[in-house]
């Protein structure tokens, strides 16, 4: 049976950019995504657009709206993020054939530079307006960031994808079970949830000249603030956290107090992330363009090193590198 996006032909994507109204002057060009599929093209005017097709079955229309809302507000009160388009009637959220697709403008730019304080800066500002906005009210459809109970989904759905040997099995299951019970030490508020990004990192931030723009809010959610903040530390230097941590800090605290009572989420995030990153790779394989872009997914030697991954993060759960 072939994938829903195996119909994503240039003529429908071109087809369903013309049901709005809009005429691509030529074929459009796939960007890097995965989950949905992104693409860009430039109309008979010369303007650049991007259009996303959700993939089917994921999101309900409601949780889709919400982040087009949660966006438009964002984009009202002069944080800089990128809204969907809208139709003469206010819609954002639009439907061709089997899809939900929407449609943006296009945001131009480059990552910020983890060494560059003045990016950092920057980042933090740019952070500290959009939690501003984003505390005043909460989701109602988009999930929240639930670390515990969301390990052992992901526990599931790597087991029942039958990739591991018998020896790697035990040895995931052994090294979740660790996982698990650090991070049910660590257990978030209600009233520290706020509206993220939720998955912001450098690749979700365009700009130049120290201004930045956040990007794809797929993954908006209610969680704790140091979700949107984690992901801007470099991953290879944690003594180094503290500089970093500085100039995001003073960015952010030209809107917001810093939110240095979750610090010591940075590491339970980072597990969680890892656990579920690896567990989406398996619930997507079926999706042709998953063994293509990750064909070392299938590979034991994979799995040898993400255990290893794991039982490191456990330690780093029980004593932190930044705070040794």
């Amino acid at each position: 049976m072939s994938h829903p996006f195996s119909s994503l032909s240039p003529d429908l994507v071109m087809s369903a950019a013309e049901s709005l109204d809009i005429w691509p002057a030529g074929e459009p060009f796939a960007l890097n995504s995965y989950e949905n599929r992104v693409l860009m093209f430039r109309d008979e005017d010369g303007k650049n657009w991007i259009i996303k097709f959700y993939r089917p079955d994921r999101w309900s229309e409601a949780v889709i709206q919400e982040e087009h809302d949660f966006l438009q507000e964002l984009a009202d009160n002069d944080v800089p993020v990128v809204a969907p388009w809208r139709n003469t009637q206010g819609q954002s959220l639009h439907k061709f054939k089997v899809f939900n697709f929407a449609l943006f403008p296009h945001c131009p730019g480059q990552a910020p530079e983890l060494d560059n304080p003045a990016h950092l800066f920057a980042m933090g500002e740019v952070l500290g307006r959009l939690h501003e906005i984003s505390a005043k009210q909460a989701f109602q459809h988009r999930p929240r960031l639930e670390m515990a109970s969301g390990i052992l989904d992901a526990q599931q759905r790597v087991l029942t994808s039958e990739r591991l040997s018998g020896h790697q099995r035990r040895a995931y299951e052994n090294v979740i079970t660790k996982v698990h019970q650090q991070l049910s030490k660590h257990s978030v508020p209600a009233t520290s949830m706020i509206r993220c990004h939720g998955d912001c990192h450098l690749g979700n931030v365009l700009g130049r000249d120290e201004q930045f723009t956040l990007v794809d809010f797929d993954d908006c959610l209610m969680a704790p603030a140091i979700q949107d903040i984690w992901m801007m530390l470099p991953t290879d230097d944690p003594q180094g956290w503290g500089a970093h941590l500085n100039e995001i800090t003073e960015g952010y605290e030209e809107t917001l107090p810093f939110p240095t009572e979750q610090v010591s989420l940075i590491e339970p995030l980072r597990s969680y992330r890892l656990i579920r990153h690896t567990a989406w790779l398996v619930s997507r394989w079926n999706d042709p363009a998953f063994p293509r872009a990750f064909p070392w997914l299938a590979d034991s030697g994979y799995w040898d090193q993400h255990i290893r991954q794991l039982e490191q993060q456990c330690l780093q759960l029980k004593t932190p590198r930044w705070l040794a």
